[in-house]
């Protein structure tokens, strides 16, 4: 008998330790190379997190990752049940810049892309007909 006399706490401590290396999988490949490992942020849907277990076990095996990952961790459950999980250290400057020119250029391209849909809509839309004043007679 393991010392403590608890059977299962071993098995327990194997299942939470495969947990903690699912999800740190899943935190490390959602790193972009160029940010040197920050800003790491992970999504998971409900779905996701019912076959990883119950989400207060998959928030408990995401701090742990990020431990081994050097994150600080901070974890959300969305009211449909989506775990999302955020590295919320401060990085370096130069991560900081790169990461503020990629969004600004999202950005940029996101607005681009809703103008030319708009001037599109606008020259493909039919020509609307001035009412004849008579017509409702």
């Amino acid at each position: 008998m393991p010392e403590g006399g608890d059977l299962h706490a071993e098995p327990e401590e194997r299942r939470f330790a495969k947990l903690v290396n699912q999800v740190k999988a899943m935190m490390s490949a959602c790193l972009k190379p160029e940010y040197r490992g920050f800003y790491g942020q992970l999504v998971l849907p409900r779905e996701a997190v019912t076959e990883l277990g119950e989400v207060a076990e998959v928030r408990r095996a995401a701090r742990a990752a990020g431990r081994q990952l050097g994150w600080q961790v901070r974890t959300h459950v969305s009211d449909d049940g989506t775990v999302i999980i955020i590295d919320d250290r401060d990085p370096p400057q130069e991560v900081q810049r790169l990461a503020a020119r990629r969004s600004a250029d999202a950005v940029a391209a996101l607005i681009t892309r809703a103008q030319a849909e708009a001037r599109m809509r606008r020259t493909s839309a039919p020509p609307i007909r001035p009412r004849d004043p008579g017509e409702d007679l």
